[in-house]
């Protein structure tokens, strides 16, 4: 058995419900962290910057799951949802941090919002997951119907604005930030270019 079959038959074997516990337990790990004076001089700075990156690598991690399907033959559909929910749990989680125990003030949330790129856009992209989130279930994919995958194109917009969030913050030409943005935009370009390649294939079929 080839290895993408092996890993396959061990996914349709695995429930999805532990993604949401082992995010929301590496959440509350690194709240606890914070609280109890393990995260440096500036646990608040360094907690918002965690998790902002940890939620910028699980949302990269829901976009690669149909290129993975397509180009190696592993299937983690099933597990796309839950990435992505969890994924929206800890933006907000770094939403918070940064709005509640950084800013404090609303006067100041906004004034951050409107005079500093960088909040602008990740401020942006947060906006747009928040639809998605709120869909995220069953009932919204057969109430909505055809509209649901429309909808949910927007994760390529929010995705696209955290990494230039990410890029934008971090001062200089750091190697990081860069290699997020350019694997965000070379998965993107990977997803549009799959679905334009279905999209003649479902009108033959009509």
């Amino acid at each position: 058995m080839a290895l993408a079959d092996r890993i396959n038959s061990l996914s349709r074997r695995l429930p999805t419900w532990p993604v949401y516990i082992l995010v929301a337990a590496w959440v509350a790990w690194l709240f606890w962290l914070g609280l109890s004076g393990q995260l440096g001089p500036e646990p608040i700075n360094t907690l918002e910057r965690k998790y902002g990156l940890f939620a910028l690598q699980l949302l990269v991690a829901g976009l690669a799951v149909t290129p993975l399907r397509t180009w190696t033959g592993v299937n983690l559909i099933r597990f796309r949802r839950a990435i992505g929910v969890s994924a929206f749990f800890v933006v907000l989680a770094h939403f918070s941090v940064w709005a509640l125990l950084d800013v404090q003030r609303l006067g100041a949330i906004w004034a951050d919002i409107v005079k500093r790129p960088y909040v602008t856009v990740g401020f942006l992209s947060f906006l747009l997951l928040i639809p998605l989130a709120m869909t995220s279930n069953t009932w919204s994919v057969r109430r909505l119907g055809p509209r649901w995958r429309q909808l949910h194109k927007l994760t390529y917009p929010a995705l696209l604005l955290g990494g230039l969030h990410f890029w934008w913050l971090t001062k200089g030409w750091q190697w990081e930030p860069l290699l997020y943005l350019g694997g965000i935009v070379a998965l993107l370009s990977l997803r549009i270019r799959l679905g334009a390649r279905r999209r003649p294939t479902r009108a033959r079929t009509v």
